[in-house]
């Protein structure tokens, strides 16, 4: 799977007693249309595991491509995710990043088992969509998209 390129995110929610919690991942995936349905993938084992599968809500924020260093610090063991700062409330109240590529606001639908994963599928309730292009994880390693002109013709080889 370390080929198939995939959008990075920092998905986030805020628990019962207030508390942000939020993890890096870049199994985010569009599942349904009707009604508008996403899913987003959290390992069994990670500290913000019981956090997400008992959340209201979740903000799906896809990074864009100058956002590495935050797709790292939210991949981060034993750190303070949200100490830089650059989160603010956004989307169903819920921490996001304002320069983000894209968020989409979620009500938690189900969850799912996938193996050593839970799969949060998320009904979509609400959707931003800024001018940055996306951050992408492929072949182990962050990248930009070569053609960040959605809407033109791609460049064939002659």
């Amino acid at each position: 799977m370390a080929r198939v390129p995939a959008p990075v995110t920092v998905t986030t929610t805020v628990d019962r007693e207030g508390r942000p919690w939020g993890f890096t991942a870049s199994s985010f995936s569009s599942l349904s249309l009707e009604p508008p349905l996403v899913l987003v993938c959290v390992g069994r084992t990670a500290s913000v595991h019981r956090a997400f599968t008992t959340a209201r809500c979740f903000l799906v924020n896809v990074l864009a491509a100058d956002q590495a260093d935050v797709a790292a610090r939210f991949a981060a063991r034993g750190t303070d995710r949200f100490a830089a700062g650059d989160m603010e409330r956004c989307e169903l109240g819920l921490p996001g990043l304002a320069d983000a590529a894209v968020r989409v606001a979620c009500r938690l639908h189900d969850v799912l088992d996938g193996g050593d994963h839970s799969i949060l599928v998320g009904r979509v309730e609400a959707t931003h969509t800024g001018p940055q292009t996306p951050l992408l994880h492929y072949d182990r390693s962050w990248c930009r998209p070569v053609d960040a002109h959605p809407g033109r013709p791609a460049h064939r080889a002659a």
